[in-house]
Formats: C-alpha cells, sequence, structure tokens
C-alpha cells in the first residue's frame, strides 16, 4: 500500500510542474548573475543598499490570459513564513516588462491600473533583499503569473498571503527564476 501511495505523490508531483513548463518566461535585464546587487538590496534593518526594484521582462501569457501578477519572496528568511518583497498585480494583460525602479512607493513607473500590495516591510513598494548577518545566503524568487482574470478584487491593505491566494486561484501559466544575497 505504501508503495502505491508513494507512486501517486510522484505522479501529482511530476503533473503539477509539468503543468507549469510551457515557454512563458521570466527575465531581468538588471540582475545578470545569481547573485543580487547593491541597487536590489534593502535601505535599512543594517542594510544599506539603494532598494530598487529590477527591470523585468516576460514572454506573452498563454491564451486566455487577462492580467499578471508578479511576486517577489525570499522562503530563507527566520520567520517561520518567509519574506514578501514585492507583491504586483493588475498589470494589464498586454503589458510583458516593467521598467527598473518600478517598485517605488510612488508607483508612477508601473503601468495604468497596476497595484503593489503591503509587502512584509508594511509598504505597498518593492523592499529589497536584507538577510541577517551571518546567514547563509537567501533566496530571492521573482515570480510572473499569468492570470486568468482582469483585476485581483481585494482590499488597499490586504495582506501579501491575501493577494497570493487570489493570485493562485486564478493563474494560467507561471514563470520564475532566483537570485541570491547574503552579508
Amino acid at each position: 500500500m505504501f508503495k502505491k501511495l508513494l507512486l501517486v505523490v510522484v505522479v501529482f508531483c511530476c503533473t503539477a510542474t509539468v503543468a507549469f513548463a510551457g515557454n512563458f518566461k521570466l527575465t531581468s535585464p538588471t540582475i545578470t548573475g545569481a547573485t543580487l546587487t547593491e541597487e536590489q538590496v534593502f535601505d535599512g534593518f543594517g542594510c544599506t543598499g539603494k532598494n530598487q526594484s529590477p527591470a523585468l521582462q516576460w514572454t506573452t501569457g498563454p491564451k486566455g490570459t487577462k492580467s499578471y501578477a508578479i511576486t517577489v519572496y525570499d522562503p530563507d528568511a527566520p520567520t517561520g513564513s518567509g519574506w514578501w518583497h514585492w507583491v504586483v498585480y493588475n498589470i494589464p494583460a498586454n503589458v510583458t516588462e516593467l521598467a527598473y525602479g518600478a517598485g517605488d512607493a510612488t508607483g508612477k513607473l508601473l503601468p495604468p491600473g497596476t497595484l503593489q500590495g503591503r509587502t512584509d516591510f508594511g509598504v505597498h513598494a518593492f523592499g529589497g533583499a536584507c538577510p541577517p548577518k551571518g546567514n547563509k545566503p537567501h533566496r530571492y524568487i521573482f515570480t510572473v503569473y499569468a492570470l486568468n482574470i482582469e483585476k485581483i478584487d481585494v482590499p488597499a491593505d490586504a495582506s501579501a498571503a491575501l493577494i497570493g491566494f487570489m493570485i493562485h486561484a486564478n493563474t494560467l501559466e507561471k514563470a520564475s527564476f532566483t537570485a541570491k544575497y547574503g552579508r
């Protein structure tokens, strides 16, 4: 019985992975290596970076894409639940890039109608990397989601978890890359 259960888990795992293995790609001309630079490091909590969101580019989503969302997440943060560094949603379906610095609190560089969710820094803006001193380098997972809805309708003060729930409930496809940073 255990072998049958294990087989079902493996098949489920691999099927889920294949579902997101299409031609949908996310890249950044700003992040050119596997390590974030001072540009993407937070300015506060003992870190002295420039706190600039990187430029991001992605290929057109699959048929049925009505909007996009982007998240930046650190699963290694010592919180028990990781750390949300950026949550951007309601990006129009005809947009396939965000400019360098688009994650500032004004949102002036974001496409019209695009919103930034509240991060774990407590702000509606990009928050750069700032792992505790002495930790192994943390992973920062940048993900773009192609969504089957035009707008995620949540309160302005919605948590990243609530927005994430809505993103995952409406995802057609996603693409990610990971960069690291330690100090």
